[in-house]
């Protein structure tokens, strides 16, 4: 795995420490990585941000990213070097459409009603948001440190659309969160069928690696191997442990 590097790439209302659980464990299984940290301005900068890290990798790159970030490494994922997507509880949009617009189709949102947007535009959550939808399977003081860390994302990032969905043309691996009301599991299951990605379930909320480290630090594993294998062998196949 040493030639593999993993990129990870953050949500809205998080920062690059949102990895910390599941850095060590990568790095433990041999892999090289990096966790971005998204300015969260726009749509465009974050891609941008995304792409220089990999344009500095070294070798093939598996590409995560949770929430928000489905859609910057939609877009980023398409250079050379990125072989695989990972999806953590995120939007999976294609070519024309945004997370936004995503987002707007779903059958229900609970978390709209806990989002504050401030004078320019910049949204961020209410406490309730973070500790009943958006991590409530975390305990109290994560939750607080979440809200006090949480970055702000510009709203017109949420609308920034996709010319080309790199899950077209490589292999994808969705995790879906069974208790996530930020992203409901039924809108993630449609997403990743569409994708035909390799999907696995755990029971969690909108923040897996924080709550489920481990489980997801097995699953970027799972697709990284399959950079050293046969390219397509996990594509569209439910992974069961």
């Amino acid at each position: 795995m040493s030639s593999i590097n993993i990129i990870l790439v953050h949500g809205a209302w998080a920062d690059g420490s949102s990895w910390a659980k599941v850095i060590p464990l990568l790095r433990d299984k041999g892999m090289t990585v990096a966790a971005v940290q998204l300015p969260l301005t726009s749509f465009d900068a974050d891609v941008a941000t995304v792409s220089r890290a990999i344009a500095l990798a070294q070798g093939d790159v598996v590409l995560v990213g949770h929430s928000y970030a489905g859609a910057v490494i939609g877009q980023a994922g398409n250079a050379p070097k990125v072989k695989r997507l990972v999806y953590i509880d995120a939007f999976a949009p294609d070519a024309g459409e945004s997370a936004g617009s995503l987002f707007a189709k779903f059958e229900a949102a609970p978390l709209n009603n806990e989002i504050r947007p401030d004078a320019e535009g910049f949204l961020s959550l209410t406490p309730k948001g973070i500790a009943t939808l958006f991590a409530q399977d975390l305990d109290p003081a994560e939750q607080t440190i979440l809200h006090a860390t949480q970055g702000p994302i510009n709203g017109a990032a949420l609308g920034g659309t996709l010319t080309q969905a790199a899950w077209r043309s490589r292999p994808g691996f969705y995790l879906i969160g069974e208790n996530d009301l930020a992203i409901l599991p039924v809108e993630q299951e449609r997403m990743a069928t569409r994708m035909n990605a390799t999907i696995k379930r755990v029971a969690s909320s909108h923040v897996p690696m924080l709550s489920h480290p481990l489980v997801v630090a097995d699953f970027i594993a799972l697709a990284a191997a399959g950079c050293q294998g046969d390219g397509n062998m996990h594509n569209g196949r439910l992974f069961q442990e």
